[in-house]
């Protein structure tokens, strides 16, 4: 017994030889990985598991219990001889592997090549192959979330199998006495040395899967790196500086000759071997670039489809792959290497995916594109609600005046038309430097100071070094419009309104930008809605307030925000925001 069981341990490296070939097969790695298979694909599985266990047949020992001797390499048996072998190991590992129905199917095929060896054991050999297969897929079914089975389960499945074959052999065999002979002879090597087996097995293919899982985290590793490194580039669109520098770092991460990024027509940038025969900036020649742009599909180009005119030009073959934006190919991405065979399947998948994420980068590049575009048009569109709201009543005052005194008329027809080129300007330029803001406001001021005469009363108090600050254009007159409209005219007829205007550095570096008036005041539960929303007023728009927080706010962050103080009681407003120097947000 210990002589049988040492033979048919050796046998096991036949066992590693097959479950190393296996390991190499597509199908095989795919009903490893869990992907769903086809009919097809499980049919031929089970054929290549089926012929596993044919093999193990074929390498048995051929066994006579009456004589107490057995023959190696057996290629058909007499019928007083049986077989040691290690056929059942490829039927439990199908089973394990692959399901009953792939266990079953290998169990069929191995179990009718024994029967058909012969032997007086053949049927119940036959039976229990297939009896082998159901089981183990049975197992198959309680390990399926896991990835593959444990090693102990492999190692008791097999061996369970080939103990129930036994059982089998004594049931059904006859005679009786030489089957029982047979079991005591070959029973406890056959169980000890194929349980082993069916763990061997599955011990090589763990093994397989961890140096894959390896090579994939080193790939993702790679991806994420050159991820890293390429986020800042294709993310401002799909330009020759974002090319030209995108190239550059993948043609030192992808391992490739050269690396190129076109347009639909043109080459935008091409790094690598070969440079100096592939200038940027010339119209694209390669039939398959062409191809690509058109179909918008992958295309792994051999050397005729290169078609260089240089014949020592490194390149041989490549791949290229779209670079869409919105679903449309507005370019590719070409990857050049100097043999068809460096196009191993590890490189083409990293170059799909870095295709997939440099897309990705286009497209936000495209989104950030719209959110400034829209940004843009709701400042514009803030912008122009604040209209001259006096244009009317200042008309009225000019009116009046061309005949009492024609030169202070025709001075505030210079001031309402440089103020209203202002507003037209500030349509066009999204900040304006204080000084500007401070000439449409005194523009703005003369006007009411002539419609009220003696009743206004406006003071400056500027830093003249703050005054080239850049701020959202139109954000000071609509502040002074507001406590005019807002605060003057809610004051009786022979009030007194004073107006002042700020404009002091500070010790942090920031510019306070303040307007203060002794108006009506503004109430408490308006005072919560005017920086959030437009504040319906019989006056006028309400918009005022929210326009310049909105605007401040969208250019320069929340930090910039307006503040307000106003007391109804004892009158009077303080409108307040900060900026820094170079008009960032303080």
């Amino acid at each position: 017994m210990w002589e049988l069981l040492v033979l048919m341990l050796e046998r096991l490296g036949i066992i590693v030889m097959v479950a190393f070939i296996m390991t190499r097969i597509s199908y095989f790695r795919q009903i490893l990985d869990r992907y769903d298979v086809t009919f097809t694909q499980r049919l031929k599985i089970t054929i290549l598991f089926g012929l596993f266990g044919i093999i193990g047949t074929y390498t048995g020992l051929a066994v006579s219990p009456n004589q107490q001797t057995f023959s190696v390499w057996t290629w058909d048996l007499n019928e007083d001889e049986a077989l040691a072998n290690s056929r059942v190991i490829g039927i439990v590992v199908a089973g394990l592997l692959g399901g009953w129905r792939v266990g079953t199917g290998a169990g069929i095929i191995a179990g009718a090549h024994r029967y058909a060896l012969g032997g007086y054991t053949a049927f119940a050999c036959g039976i229990s192959a297939v009896v082998a297969g159901m089981l183990a897929g049975l197992v198959h079914r309680f390990v399926k979330k896991k990835r593959i089975v444990s090693l102990p389960a492999a190692l008791g499945v097999g061996a369970l199998c080939e103990a129930i074959q036994m059982g089998i052999i004594l049931l059904v065999a006859t005679p009786f006495d030489q089957a029982l002979a047979l079991v005591q002879m070959i029973g406890m090597p056959m169980i000890l040395a194929n349980g082993v087996g069916a763990m061997i097995f599955v011990l090589i293919i763990r093994s397989v899967l961890r140096e894959e899982e390896r090579i994939g985290a080193a790939q993702t590793e790679r991806a994420l790196r050159i991820a890293d490194r390429t986020v800042g580039h294709l993310r401002k669109g799909l330009t020759p500086e974002s090319a030209r520098a995108t190239c550059a770092i993948l043609v030192k991460e992808v391992g490739a000759v050269a690396v190129s990024i076109t347009d639909k027509t043109r080459i935008l940038a091409f790094e690598g071997r070969g440079k100096d025969h592939h200038p940027v900036g010339s119209e694209i020649q390669t039939p398959a670039t062409k191809q690509v742009i058109e179909t918008g599909t992958i295309i792994e180009a051999k050397e005729k489809d290169i078609g260089c005119s240089k014949s020592r030009c490194p390149i041989r073959a490549g791949i290229i792959v779209p670079l869409k934006q919105e679903g449309d190919t507005i370019g590719t991405l070409k990857f050049y290497v100097s043999s068809e065979k460096e196009i191993t399947p590890t490189k083409r998948e990293l170059v799909k995916g870095v295709s997939l994420f440099l897309s990705n980068q286009l497209e936000l590049a495209r989104v950030d594109e719209l959110k400034a575009l829209a940004g843009e048009a709701e400042i514009k569109a803030l912008q122009a609600q604040v209209s001259p709201h006096f244009l009317f009543n200042a008309l009225n005052v000019i009116i009046s005046m061309i005949r009492i005194d024609p030169a202070h008329a025709r001075r505030l027809l210079l001031h309402l038309s440089r103020y209203l080129r202002q507003n037209l300007t500030s349509m066009k330029r999204e900040r304006a430097t204080l000084t500007d803001e401070l000439d449409h406001v005194r523009a703005y001021m003369a006007i009411q100071e002539a419609r009220f005469q003696d009743r206004l009363k406006v003071t400056y108090d500027l830093d003249e070094t703050a005054m080239a600050l850049t701020v959202p254009s139109m954000t000071l007159q609509p502040l002074v419009e507001n406590a005019m409209k807002h605060g003057f005219e809610g004051k009786k007829r022979n009030g007194y309104f004073e107006l002042d205007i700020h404009v002091k550095s500070e010790d942090s570096g920031a510019v306070r930008v303040e307007v203060t008036d002794n108006g009506a005041g503004i109430g408490k539960e308006r005072l919560k809605e005017v920086k959030k929303q437009p504040v319906e007023s019989q006056e006028g728009t309400g918009l005022g307030l929210y326009n310049v927080n909105r605007r401040l706010v969208l250019m320069f962050g929340d930090a910039s925000e307006l503040h307000v103080e106003s007391g109804e009681a004892k009158g009077g407003t303080r409108v307040w925001f900060h900026v820094v120097k170079g008009g960032e947000s303080k």
